[in-house]
């Protein structure tokens, strides 16, 4: 992973390069970024940089030894640290026995979640963690000097999944760590990490990507103006979300909400508990996407019923969607609208059945619409 290869972030970018030609590099760094954003990308392409044999002002060479180690993930300089959970492909209790499936995870898209990993290790709906003895066997990593790098670097991708004993663990580490050795955790929720570790972390900052850096990043393949334009408004910055709209056969969020506000509009019944049989046989993740989707559509008429649709990014088709509809409900009923979107995602969220909640929240937002 080079720099060139993240769309946009130039400033973020700048500052890394900077840190390393003046060797003001801190030994512990906290990639703090949203959700399906770039923080692991970036440290990826920052590690690459430091170790590369012969970097320039502007990225790594991506020719040298250095640098053809680092895009295979193999560099005997770098290591990682990830959440695991038992696997039906993988009998180990360390990231270690991982290395094979996440350099494969990774090197296919460095743009993933936590779910898509412990999908790919087949670790059904068990959750990831990392252990207190993985954080412990740290120093064993890295007791030796470096191979051929400068650096050794320590990559700890959802830092935020330790808990109280595998924090401290770690924070021992860092208070004193092993000469020229870099520590990089990568978190995309950083709220959840011990104050105590952020004080002896370098925070770097990475916003989100704009609708116009996951454009460009998505025209680089195959992938029409149209799709990018469409997919950049529904992910909201999630590069992660963009990829897997794109790789979806059919996008139907916009015709589905559309039909499901029809429905509710005429207070259809029998279409709405059609509607609901079909969200039951849905993925989890598609059903909390489609109410994702439906809070952002809300979240537009909101906006659009204060007069400033100025604010709006929608597409064209969604745009005058939110326009009809904004003028069938009121500013305390899209409210009303929003609440019950958000009860019933969390429902969803615990596996209450799918077909209960939807049709409860169809048949509660039908009552809210104003009928002429």
């Amino acid at each position: 992973m080079l720099f060139r290869d993240i769309p946009g972030l130039e400033n973020i970018k700048a500052t890394l390069r900077r840190s390393v030609r003046n060797s003001h590099l801190a030994h512990a760094q906290l990639f703090d970024y949203p959700m399906g954003g770039a923080g692991l990308a970036m440290a990826l392409a920052f590690s690459t940089y430091i170790n590369c044999e012969n970097r320039n002002e502007e990225d790594a060479c991506g020719t040298c030894a250095s640098c053809v180690k680092m895009s295979k993930l193999i560099h005997p300089d770098f290591h990682f640290i990830f959440p695991i959970a038992t696997s039906k492909k993988v009998d180990g209790k360390t990231s270690e026995a991982f290395l094979p499936l996440w350099r494969s995870f990774l090197l296919e898209n460095p743009y993933r979640v936590l779910p898509d990993w412990l999908d790919h290790i087949g670790a059904d709906n068990k959750q990831g963690n990392i252990s207190v003895e993985e954080a412990r066997g740290i120093l064993r990593k890295l007791s030796v000097k470096a191979y051929e790098g400068e650096y050794k670097i320590l990559l700890i991708w959802k830092a935020d999944i330790m808990n109280a004993a595998s924090s401290n663990a770690i924070l021992k580490i860092l208070e004193e760590p092993p000469e020229k050795t870099l520590f990089l955790l990568v978190s995309d929720q950083s709220d959840k990490l011990l104050t105590t570790i952020i004080s002896r972390t370098q925070r770097i900052t990475i916003p989100a990507f704009t609708d116009s850096e996951i454009k460009t990043y998505l025209k680089r393949g195959d992938v029409t103006e149209a799709v990018a334009n469409q997919v950049a408004f529904l992910s909201d910055g999630n590069m992660a979300e963009a990829l897997k709209l794109v790789q979806e056969e059919q996008d139907d969020r916009s015709a589905w909400f559309a039909d499901w506000m029809r429905s509710s509009y005429k207070f259809d019944v029998a279409h709405l508990v059609k509607l609901a049989d079909n969200y039951d046989v849905m993925s989890k993740e598609k059903q909390k996407g489609l109410l994702e989707y439906a809070l952002r559509l809300f979240r537009d008429m909101l906006v659009w019923s204060h007069g400033a649709g100025e604010l709006l990014r929608v597409p064209q088709e969604e745009l005058t969607f939110v326009q009809n509809f904004s003028k069938t409900v009121n500013f305390e009923s899209l409210e009303r609208m929003i609440g019950e979107v958000n009860t019933a995602y969390y429902h969803i969220e615990r596996n209450v059945r799918a077909k209960m909640v939807f049709l409860d929240l169809s048949l509660t937002v039908a009552q809210f619409f104003q009928r002429r």
